[in-house]
């Protein structure tokens, strides 16, 4: 019964830390928000936005998931 019990304690931190590393790198590949999006979201809100914010926003968003 011990035996179980330190089984499945093992396998819960492993599982944790090998979802965790998954998910990270998905999210560096495939990130929720790209360039696009913010062009968009900046027209919505009336403002022609230039590169260097579309750039900067992009890196905080990167740098957010690393």
């Amino acid at each position: 019964m011990l035996y179980g019990f330190l089984g499945l304690a093992v396998g819960l931190v492993i599982g944790f830390f090998a979802a965790r590393y998954f998910f990270k790198k998905n999210l560096q590949k495939n990130p929720p928000i790209n360039e696009k999006m913010i062009r968009a979201m900046f027209m919505e809100m009336g403002r022609k936005p230039n590169e260097t914010q579309i750039k900067r926003i992009m890196k905080s968003i990167n740098d957010q998931y690393k």
